[in-house]
């Protein structure tokens, strides 16, 4: 076999390892290990439920009398909403529907928001959530029973999308991923600890809070930090919360462009690539789901260069090819068909050329620190 041929499989076998092959080795190794105890939700602990808000005077109100509406002692809850940057009515509606403390900040993005909400709050227990993330009622009792054990430092629930819009535009398949993504999580959470969260709905000790560079967000950069402070990084399913998703793929494409050029800067500088205070388990994981997921893009491109090059060298290379080109295909057909498996395919494609993008985005000029809410999502 030629060092051409060897370049091809290796980066196909790659491939298919993280978006197959892990999850069912994961399956299977999760299967192995007893399932914790889950907790009495007996204790109470005083919460600090923090909201970090860029213009969100449309929905702020709503947000509050949702978490008020939590099945959880009143006087044991403090809802923080700190406004980054002002300019609209956040503030003033958020202390009009009852927030606990309201912080009227200079815009300084979302991260350093949050560091504000943590010095002013209270709470034992520090939970954040987005002005548009709705929680169902038992979700802060669910992530607080998961701190009845003591190794726990973070612990994230389960976000649902519900779809915008309808029509033409509603072609958006996150969802589907999502519900993907969350079934891996929970196995990475069983058997160790889960190598990301999500931003609308989660909780960390308060001796656990970091204060990290004001790109990273929390939702990457907090489950593998724990890892190497000796804390447990959890997913909590039953703690539940919805938010819109972006109707469009087009929108999608945007965010997760942006997403990833936060995302960037803490798998190259952030410690990610550290396997310093991982273990072997845990080292797995960020290998199999972060690493090779973030490096996906760049293994597409060297598999169809190298897959050109040796079409001529049997039949095998000539099926691969065709394979690649289809996959292509029924990403631009997605954009005129609304076919499931097309949208699918689209979806795909775009969220690789999204990282692709967002790493562009970072090398060319950086990441800026602030934020904006996407379109149709609120």
């Amino acid at each position: 076999m030629s060092a051409l041929a060897v370049v091809f499989w290796v980066s196909v076998a790659l491939l298919v390892y993280t978006h197959v092959g892990y999850p069912l080795a994961l399956t299977v190794a999760a299967r192995m290990v007893p399932p914790a105890p889950v907790g009495s939700r007996c204790a109470k602990p005083t919460v600090s439920l923090i909201v970090a808000a860029h213009h969100e005077g449309g929905v702020i109100a709503a947000k509050v009398a949702n978490a008020l509406a939590l099945d959880w002692p009143r006087e044991q809850l403090e809802v923080v909403v700190c406004s980054d940057g002002g300019g609209d009515e956040t503030a003033a509606r958020a202390r009009q529907a009852g927030a606990d403390v309201v912080l009227d900040l200079p815009r300084a993005g979302k991260v350093r928001t949050q560091d504000a909400g943590v010095a002013a709050a209270r709470g034992e227990l520090l939970a954040f959530s987005d002005a548009n993330s709705s929680w169902e009622p038992g979700a802060l009792a669910a992530l607080a029973a998961a701190f009845e054990d003591p190794k726990v430092g973070y612990a994230c629930g389960q976000m649902r999308f519900v779809q915008a819009g309808g029509g033409r535009d509603a072609d958006n398949q996150e969802g589907a991923y999502w519900r993907y993504e969350m079934a891996v999580r929970a196995h990475e959470s069983r058997l160790r600890s889960v190598t990301a969260g999500n931003g609308g709905i989660y909780a960390v000790r308060r001796e656990a809070y970091l204060i990290v560079d004001e790109r990273m967000g929390h939702d990457l950069s907090f489950p593998f930090n724990m890892v190497k402070r000796g804390w447990r990084a959890l997913y909590v399913p039953t703690a539940r919360a919805s938010e819109k998703m972006v109707p469009s793929i087009g929108g999608e494409f945007a965010r997760k462009r942006r997403m990833h050029a936060h995302a960037w800067p803490i798998v190259l500088h952030g410690g990610m690539l550290s396997p310093r205070g991982y273990g072997l388990r845990y080292g797995w994981m960020i290998f199999s789901h972060r690493v090779l997921r973030y490096a996906a893009p760049a293994l597409h491109l060297v598999a169809f260069a190298t897959n050109v090059a040796l079409v001529g060298a049997g039949t095998i290379y000539v099926i691969g090819l065709a394979v690649q080109l289809a996959l292509l295909l029924a990403g631009f057909l997605g954009a005129r068909f609304r076919s499931r498996p097309l949208l699918l395919a689209r979806y795909y494609v775009l969220m690789n050329a999204a990282l692709a993008a967002g790493l562009w985005d970072y090398l060319r000029h950086g990441t800026p620190a602030g934020w904006e809410a996407p379109e149709g999502t609120r």
